[in-house]
Formats: C-alpha cells, sequence, structure tokens
C-alpha cells in the first residue's frame, strides 16, 4: 500500500470524470477542474494519477506546484509551468522574454497584455496535442500566476486544454476573487475530497491485507487516524513493525511513524496551523477559543480557522486530539524553551481564569521551571485533589516543584513531610531519599506537630534509631517552654512510640508527660494521638496482666482514625496488640475491612504492611498455607530493601509458615536475606529471633535453636518487657532441651514459665504439652486433656494438632490402643487442614509399620527396666530408633525425617547410651515395647 486516497469511491469517480474531462479536451472542449480537500486527503495523490494517465494518452503535461515560501516571487508558478523538459525550447525561451520584459513592471493594462501573449504563445502548441496543465496546492500560488491562470481559464472553453488545480479548503482573503471567479466559468467543474470513512478505510486495507484482516482493523484505524490517508498509512506501518506475526496478534497503535506523519501534516498545513496544534496541545483541548488565542497571541477568527483545519484533516476530534500519540508528538517537537514557556503562560491564564488547581498544576509541573511564590499554595492543593484521582507521582511532583518555589522554613519542611507521606505509599524506598533532609529540619525546630510522629516513624522503619532518638530530644528541647501543647503532645506521642518500637532507647528519650494526656488540650485531628494511643494500645499489650485493656484500647484505636498515610502504622500496630492478645478474631475481622479499603486504591505500602499482619494472624490460626500466601503478596508490593526494620515482622512469619509446612529450603533460603543492623534493637527483632529458632528446631540444629531462644530471652530480661505473648522464649527452649534429650532442663523452663504467668490459654496449652512429656507416663494424660480442652477453645490448631497426637501417644503408651488411634487420627486431620505436613508424617509415619511394631509390643519377656530405657527417648530419638531398627542406613534415615545425616549420628550415639546397646543390630530387641506404638 504505497499509496492511499481518499474514499475510494468517490476517488474513483472523480479520477474517471477528470479521464472524460480529457477527452472532451481532446476534441477541442476546453476544461477546468478544481479539487479541493484538506490537508492529506489525497489531492497530490489523485493529480499524480491522472498526470500518469495524461501522458499515456499522448498530452502534453506541464505541471507545477505552489509553496508557501514562494508566495511572494511573482509569476513563480508560470515559471515552473514554462520550465519542464516536454516544453519545445523555443516557446520556453519565448516565454521567458516576455516574463523577464518591462511590460510586467508597468501598469495593470501592460501586464494584461503581457499574459495575453504568454497565453497565445501555449494555445499555439495545441493544433497537434492535447495540453494539460496541473497545478498543486495553487493556493500557495503568487497572484500574478493566479491572475494569469485565471486569464488562461477563460480563454481555454474552445481550445484543446485541460487545466486541473488543487486547493485547500481554507483560502486567503485575496484568494476569494480568484476561487470566485474560476466558478463562474461554465466549463468549470469543482470536486470535494473527504476523508475515509470507515468502510474506505478497510477498502484501503484489504489491497495489502486479508479481507478479514482488514475488516478488523478497519474500526480502530480509522478512530485513531480519522480516515487521513496519511495517518492511516503511518498507522499500518506502525502495526506491522510489532513482528512477523502482528496481523493476527496485535491491535493497530500509533507510534514513531504515526507521530511523524502528524508533524507532516501540520507542516503542510497554514503556519498559523502549527501554532494552534501545539497550543490545543498544552492546554489539552480546544474548547475556548479565547483562552488560546490569548495564549498564543493570536486573534480568536484566526484560532477557530486553524481549529476547523486540524478537524478537517482529521489530527483533532471534538476538540481535542485523537490520540495522545499526536499530542505528545506535537509537544516534543516544540523546542524545549518554547514549550516551557507555554506551559508557563497556560497556568497564569487558567489561574486568572479560576481553573481547578489540577489544570494550573499540570502546566506548572509540565513546565519543568522553578515555579514562582504563587505557586506554591496552588501546587499543594493539586497535590491532595491527584491523591483522590490516585495519581500519586503527579502529587509528588506538583509537591517537588512546591518545595522549591518556597523558601527555606516551616512551610517547606512541611511540603517535604507530606512529599514522604505520599512517598511512603509507593514504598519506603522511595521515601528514603528525603529522610535526611526532613531529619535536619526536625533538629532545627522546624517540624509541625502533626509531622513530627509520621516523621518519626519513617526514621525508625528506615533504621535510624539513634537519629530518631536525637530528633525527639531537640524537638522536646525546643518544646520545653510548654507554651505550645500540641509540639509537646507530639513529641511525648513521639517518644511513645520509639520506646514501643525500640525500648533501648527508653533511657535516651526525654519524659515529657503522656502523648494523650498532653494532646487534650490540642486540636483532636492531629496526627500524634494516633501514634499516642496505639503505643499505649501496645505497651498494655506487653505488659502483665493488662490484655484486656490492650482489646478495649485497640479497638478504640482503630474506631477513631481512619485509614491515611498518618495513621497506618497506629492502625497496624493496634492490629498487632490484637493479635498479641489472644483476640485473633477481632484483628482478622478489622484486618480485612482495612485491606478492603485498600483494594481499590493504588496504595501498595498500605496492602503491603496489612497483608503482613494478616499472614501473622493466619499464622496464630495455624493457617499455614494463608500465612505464606499473605507473606509473600507482602513482599512483593515492597522491595526488600523498603522493608526497613519492618523485614523483622514479615520473615517471622514466613519462615514460621514455611517450616510449618515442611518447606525447608525456603525456609533456609529465608534465613540468608540480609538485615538491617538495628533490627534486634526492636520489637520486629524479637519475632525473627523466634522464627530462626523454630527453623533451627525442626531442621535438627538444636543448638542453634537454643541460641536464638536465649538470645531473644536475654533482649526481653534486659528491656524489662519479658512478656510470652511477644516470644514465648522459654516454651521454645524447652521444647529444644527436650529434642537434646534434657528433659530437667526443658520441665525447669516449662515450670518457671507457669509461675511467671500470665494466663494466656495458647501459652498454657503448649506448657502442659511441654511438662506432659517430661513427667512419668501415669501423669501424662490428665495434663495432655487439660490442654487439648484449652486448645480447642482458642485459634491455634497447629498446637492443638501436636496436643491430640501427644495424648493419642499416651494412650497408646497406656495399652489404650482404640482411644489412641482416635485422638492420633484427630490429631493428623486438623494438622492436615493447617498444611503442616512433617506434622502429619510425625504422627503417622509412611515408613513404618503400625503391624509389625503392635506383634513387637505383643512379644512377652520385656522387663520393666528395658521399658524404662525406652521411654527416656525422646520423639526424635524414637523416630530414627525405629527406622534404624528396621534396616535403615543413616543416610536413608535423614532423608525420610528431612534431617542431616550428622543429625541422625548424634541421635544414634544417644540412643545406643540409653539403650545400652553398642550395635545396630541389637535395636530391634530392645524397641519390642508398647511405649514405642506411640509413633504410629
Amino acid at each position: 500500500m504505497n499509496s492511499l486516497p481518499a474514499n475510494l469511491f468517490e476517488w474513483e469517480n472523480h479520477l474517471s470524470a477528470l479521464r472524460e474531462m480529457l477527452r472532451g479536451a481532446t476534441q477541442g472542449r476546453g476544461r477546468l477542474a478544481l479539487v479541493s480537500g484538506a490537508v492529506a486527503s489525497g489531492k497530490t495523490t489523485l493529480l499524480n494519477t491522472f498526470a500518469e494517465q495524461a501522458i499515456e494518452s499522448g498530452a502534453l503535461l506541464l505541471e507545477a506546484t505552489g509553496s508557501r515560501a514562494e508566495r511572494d516571487l511573482p509569476f513563480g508558478i508560470i515559471r515552473k509551468i514554462f520550465d519542464n523538459g516536454a516544453m519545445p525550447s523555443g516557446v520556453r525561451s519565448e516565454v521567458i522574454a516576455l516574463l523577464d520584459g518591462n511590460g510586467l513592471e508597468s501598469t495593470a493594462a501592460g501586464r494584461m497584455h503581457v499574459m495575453s501573449q504568454i497565453s497565445s504563445v501555449l494555445l499555439r502548441m495545441v493544433d497537434d496535442r492535447t495540453l494539460v496543465v496541473l497545478v498543486d496546492d495553487v493556493h500557495c500560488g503568487d497572484d500574478q500566476s493566479l491572475q494569469f491562470l485565471l486569464h488562461l481559464a477563460r480563454r481555454v472553453r474552445q481550445a484543446k486544454v485541460l487545466i486541473v488545480l488543487t486547493e485547500s479548503p481554507r483560502l486567503r482573503q485575496e484568494q476569494f476573487t480568484f476561487h470566485a471567479e474560476l466558478l463562474r466559468q461554465p466549463n468549470c467543474v469543482r470536486m470535494r475530497l473527504h476523508m475515509l470513512t470507515e468502510s474506505g478505510v478497510a477498502e484501503a486495507l484489504s489491497g495489502s491485507l486479508s479481507a478479514t484482516v482488514a475488516a478488523r482493523l478497519a474500526p480502530e484505524c480509522h478512530r485513531v487516524s480519522g480516515g487521513n490517508p496519511m495517518l492511516l498509512r503511518a498507522l499500518l506501518e506502525d502495526w506491522r513493525t510489532v513482528g512477523e506475526h502482528g496481523e493476527a496478534q496485535q491491535r493497530p497503535a500509533p507510534g514513531e511513524a504515526f507521530a511523524h506523519a502528524v508533524l507532516g501534516c501540520l507542516h503542510r498545513g497554514e503556519p498559523e496551523v502549527l501554532e494552534v496544534a501545539r497550543g490545543v496541545a498544552v492546554l489539552g483541548d480546544a474548547r475556548s477559543p479565547r483562552l488560546l488565542g490569548q495564549l498564543l497571541d493570536l486573534s480568536v477568527s484566526t484560532v477557530q480557522q486553524g481549529v476547523q483545519d486540524l478537524h478537517q484533516c482529521a489530527i483533532l476530534e471534538h476538540n481535542a486530539f485523537r490520540d495522545e500519540v499526536a499530542r505528545t508528538a506535537v509537544l516534543d517537537a516544540t523546542p524545549a524553551n518554547a514549550r516551557d514557556a507555554l506551559h508557563v503562560r497556560a497556568a497564569r491564564l487558567l489561574h486568572a481564569d479560576g481553573a481547578s488547581a489540577l489544570d494550573v498544576a499540570r502546566q506548572l509541573v509540565s513546565a519543568r521551571q522553578d515555579g514562582e511564590r504563587w505557586t506554591v499554595p496552588v501546587l499543594r492543593e493539586a497535590a491532595e485533589f491527584a491523591l483522590v484521582e490516585e495519581e500519586l507521582e503527579f502529587a509528588l511532583r506538583c509537591l517537588e516543584q512546591a518545595r522549591h518555589a518556597c523558601g527555606a522554613g516551616p512551610e517547606r519542611t512541611a511540603l517535604k513531610a507530606r512529599l514522604v507521606s505520599i512517598a511512603w505509599r509507593i514504598g519506603p524506598a522511595a521515601a528514603e531519599s528525603h529522610l535526611p533532609e526532613l531529619l535536619a529540619d526536625a533538629e532545627r525546630g522546624r517540624l509541625a506537630p502533626r509531622d513530627v510522629a509520621p516523621i518519626t516513624s519513617y526514621l525508625v522503619w528506615s533504621g535510624r534509631l539513634d537519629a530518631a532518638a536525637d530528633a525527639v530530644a531537640a524537638l522536646a528541647r525546643s518544646a520545653g517552654t510548654g507554651d505550645d501543647p500540641a509540639m509537646t503532645a507530639a513529641v511525648s506521642a513521639s517518644a511513645q512510640w520509639l520506646t514501643m518500637l525500640s525500648p533501648p532507647l527508653r533511657d535516651r528519650l526525654p519524659t515529657v508527660g503522656t502523648g494523650v494526656t498532653a494532646a487534650t488540650g490540642a486540636p483532636r485531628d492531629l496526627a500524634y494521638l494516633a501514634y499516642a494511643h496505639a503505643a499505649a494500645t501496645m505497651s498494655a499489650a506487653l505488659t502483665e496482666g493488662q490484655a484486656d485493656r490492650a482489646v478495649i484500647e485497640a479497638e478504640r484505636v482503630l474506631q477513631r482514625h481512619h485509614l491515611s498515610d498518618s495513621t497506618l502504622q497506629p492502625l497496624v500496630i493496634a492490629l498487632l496488640a490484637l493479635v498479641l492478645a489472644g483476640r485473633l478474631d477481632l484483628a482478622l475481622s478489622w484486618c480485612e475491612r482495612l485491606l478492603g479499603e485498600c483494594s481499590a486504591r493504588r496504595v501498595p505500602t498500605w496492602q503491603a504492611l496489612l497483608s503482613a499482619v494478616r499472614a501473622e494472624i493466619a499464622l496464630r490460626q495455624g493457617d499455614l498455607q494463608v500465612a505464606a500466601h499473605q507473606a509473600r503478596s507482602a513482599m512483593s508490593r515492597i522491595s526488600v530493601q523498603g522493608w526497613g526494620v519492618g523485614i523483622g515482622l514479615l520473615l517471622s512469619t514466613l519462615i514460621q509458615a514455611e517450616t510449618g509446612m515442611g518447606h525447608y529450603d525456603e525456609a533456609m533460603a529465608l534465613l540468608e536475606q540480609p538485615l538491617p543492623d538495628e533490627l534486634f534493637q526492636t520489637l520486629p527483632g524479637l519475632l525473627y529471633l523466634r522464627a530462626r529458632g523454630r527453623c533451627h528446631l525442626a531442621t535438627g540444629r538444636y543448638h542453634a535453636a537454643l541460641g536464638d531462644f536465649t538470645a531473644a530471652g536475654e533482649l526481653m530480661e534486659a528491656w524489662r518487657m519479658d512478656m510470652p505473648l511477644l516470644t514465648p522464649w522459654r516454651v521454645d527452649a524447652a521444647e529444644t532441651w527436650l529434642a537434646l534429650g534434657d528433659p530437667k532442663r526443658a520441665r525447669a523452663l516449662a515450670e518457671e514459665q507457669l509461675r511467671l504467668g500470665p494466663e494466656d490459654p495458647r501459652l498454657r496449652g503448649a506448657l502442659l504439652v511441654v511438662l506432659a512429656r517430661t513427667d512419668e507416663l501415669k501423669r501424662r494424660v490428665p495434663r495432655l486433656k487439660e490442654a487439648v480442652e484449652i486448645l480447642e477453645g482458642g485459634d491455634d490448631r497447629i498446637q492443638l494438632a501436636i496436643a491430640l497426637g501427644e495424648l493419642g501417644r499416651a494412650y497408646r503408651s497406656l495399652g489404650d490402643f482404640n482411644r489412641g488411634r482416635v485422638f492420633v487420627r484427630k490429631a493428623w486431620h486438623v494438622a492436615k487442614t493447617c498444611g503442616a505436613d512433617p506434622l502429619c508424617r510425625e504422627l503417622m509415619p509412611r515408613h513404618a509399620d503400625a503391624g509389625e511394631l503392635a506383634a513387637a509390643a505383643a512379644q512377652p519377656g520385656q522387663g520393666a527396666e528395658q521399658q524404662r530405657d525406652v521411654e527416656a527417648l525422646t520423639e526424635a530419638e524414637v523416630r530414627i530408633a525405629v527406622l534404624a531398627a528396621h534396616g535403615n542406613t543413616n543416610r536413608e534415615i535423614a532423608s525420610k525425617l528431612f534431617v542431616t545425616v550428622s543429625t541422625v549420628e548424634q541421635h544414634l550415639t544417644r540412643i545406643y547410651r540409653k539403650l545400652n546397646v553398642k550395635r545396630r543390630r541389637d535395636l530391634p530387641a530392645k524397641l519390642s515395647d508398647s511405649s514405642l506404638t506411640g509413633t504410629v
């Protein structure tokens, strides 16, 4: 498809009419055709096609093209007509002599005499051949040439001459007479070319594409190009660049070729059309010719004419560009200085005209220049409106430009603080670069009260604990006079927040009263109230005997403060307080509600933090798959670097979930994730220590696990907040000692925790299970029954499955196989619903033969001493001993139990010592004891 005419049926009709006129001219009936059409409507294509046919018919063809650059050159078109290789040299010389003579510079009568002579020269050549004169873009011709063409048209009625002229619908004032006089000639035919219709587009495309593909592409091609043949040709070229299979797979989309075609159309029109197009591109539409005229310093009538031209050539539709690519092409082609000046001028005009802050701000931001002082409130207001429309990047650009237009001081600091809060929505890493400047402003006392707590929380999140403490201390000194109760309350709330998240900072922070109390005389909508209330809520959750109050305070925070940039972290802390207080039902309800508020908004950081809390809730409910899914979802919304110290909470949940599901490789890979140095000075650090310890415990790295649990206990003791609601390190350490074969130490830790409290059902159930495993056989069942009863009323299904399994084993050890089987199977089903595959394998090992063990248990001759030896084995040791007794190698045992060969070897050494045997083949006799049926 090298060329595309306008409406094909219309174009063929015009071409046929021109051929008929040529036949009439050949018979001595001179004809005149005036073809009009918008820029790129196909006039030149029509003229070129007819010229080829005229040459083939034997006619003498003389042609020329008008040019705006030569509009002031007298007889410019006429000189082009006679400067033709087909013109006899003698005739050319005679005409040039006439054009160069003095007659043209004399009176009007003299010029008319010269034009008559030139016409006579032309008409003498038509005795033997038909003369065809073609002039393209005659509207760009000089006045003298137009007068000559009009003079010639009057004389060719009885001559073998055909004159074909093309013109734009847009005529200059001086061309009206020429146009009207031409149409008055009885031998003149006027032809109009219009843009392609949708069916015309389909027909044009079918010339190079299959009919099916052409019909499929036609609607979109017509919408984008408006039927403009030049634009349609470029659109098809862009579509083909998609690739070899583009026809079948891709919709036509404007690209580089289309952009160049748009600029080509504009440059072929009148100069003011390009200026109007630039104005429309800057303003976005052409609805106000008055405003466009003021912007471009053009009259309203000139603007209206330019807009009409743009509509006629299909670049505009409904006073706007058909496609954003066209608008962008016009803007990009405008020199940068001129473009920026237009944007600045547009901003001033729109502001004076009462336009919205958003419309004005779009111009200011596009100008890419430092704004003036009047722009600051406009940009600040526009940023807030942009947030409503979820245009986060534009809001950031508004605030950044406002900050540059504002001098140093509290107002600039407030703009920077707002910028950071919006950047935090996208991702904490996006706000990182702005924190140093805000920190410096905080130390100078420039932060407004409403910004103190949020900025402090961002600093803590990024790991700048010392910097946050220093900033709060500096603000406390500046607020020490008490003249500003709002600042005093804000500093107090920030100090509470810092102390809650990083207890080691307690001694470095000032005491200025509690945030809630100090704020009573201040406005109630300030952000620091949310931080003060949330910090108090978490402190209550971590204080002995205050769990009920923590639940009340957490719900108060969640009900009082709506989700926003300044309340996100306090609401998350309130949710975690509910989790730690054991109210997973309330935490889940509130978390789902807040996630629902985020679902239709572009707030990845909000969604990430709430998903992390949702994952922790699922983990504590024993729903490992949901926990892992939510944690992975949270990790995908924020880069790992952006998580700051919050990575402790996220990794803690994900590691425990993957470990519980038996995905040990995934869990170990997560342990290799780099961590902020400051993590272990914060509460999330404690959660991470526990998760890492649980992973080590599950994979047989008992001493590493014990080190993590002990480290958590030492930190909590040093912070004077030894609360098992946060990290039950004694329970975890007791389980580890049991795995290491030291039930005495395990029992001591469990009993110590029971004495310390608090009476949390989940914790008490886990403690009773640990104590039962250290008890004599006859005392296990009562403890385990109590543990099951407690856990059945709670949310932790994994801990319930463990307790049920232990109870089943205890019954089996007592010889009550039916009841034992019931509880073990119930435990297996609970573990299965949780996705805890390792626990399922532990409850009902696939590699142990229940029949063999039951038969062994029935053999006589087992003494009490031998039974006590067997009972001294830990669960892990029993599993390894049974597999070894069945002939499995150490490597096979390690593979089946998902532990290392070294771990198997260490266990076997202890097993031999406890059972008083020296080699593997002695194990079967020792293990034929009813107590081992509990492993099935």
